[in-house]
């Protein structure tokens, strides 16, 4: 995210890259086997939370480097969006394994919807479930270093939104190096369980 530099915002950089790296290449380790475990007890946790059973609509993404894969969701909730990314923002749209609209490469190599899937109406948006390389305690994300999600979450509208960090419990960690536009998400959800920040 693009702000103001400080010697104290640089140390944070610095530090948030090398732990992004480090993170990154342990969950590209995961055994297939065992990281499909993990993704689905994730899936099982969400499922069990009551506020998950009562969303209009859900935000998601779709997996990308072995982060926790979520489409299976998809058979138990009718109205997911998931996210496009359009120049430094992202725009939601509407999908469902029926649509009409094929999922397609998009920036970055990662899967987004189709240009002209419907919009997601921000009204309907109950609960985003948001990809992290980490998350810790207090509800803080350490993500990709595009700040899409900062971005997102500086806006007032996307304030109200119940956000849940999706990662794996090795990457649920104490704390992490934070910055002043960082902003606390709701929850976090790994495989060993849910737990609500705030």
């Amino acid at each position: 995210m693009s702000q103001p530099s400080s010697p104290s915002s640089d140390l944070n950089q610095e530090a948030k890259a090398d732990l992004r790296r480090r993170l990154i290449r342990a969950r590209q380790s995961i055994p297939p086997q065992l990281w499909q475990q993990k993704c689905d007890r994730i899936c099982a946790h969400l499922l069990a939370w009551h506020y998950f059973r009562q969303c209009r609509v859900i935000l998601a993404y779709t997996s990308f480097r072995q982060e926790p894969d979520l489409s299976p969701l998809t058979q138990h909730h009718a109205h997911w969006g998931l996210p496009r990314c359009v120049g430094k923002q992202m725009q939601w749209h509407y999908w469902s394994p029926q649509s009409k609209w094929p999922l397609r490469k998009g920036a970055y190599g990662i899967t987004e919807p189709h240009p002209k899937s419907p919009l997601v109406d921000l009204a309907m948006v109950d609960l985003m479930l948001v990809p992290a390389v980490a998350c810790d305690v207090r509800g803080y994300r350490l993500g990709y270093g595009g700040g899409y999600y900062d971005r997102l979450f500086s806006q007032p509208q996307w304030q109200q939104v119940p956000a849940i960090g999706i990662v794996f419990e090795y990457a649920r960690l104490p704390s992490l190096p934070k910055d002043v536009w960082d902003r606390p998400m709701t929850g976090i959800c790994s495989e060993s369980g849910l737990f609500l920040a705030r």
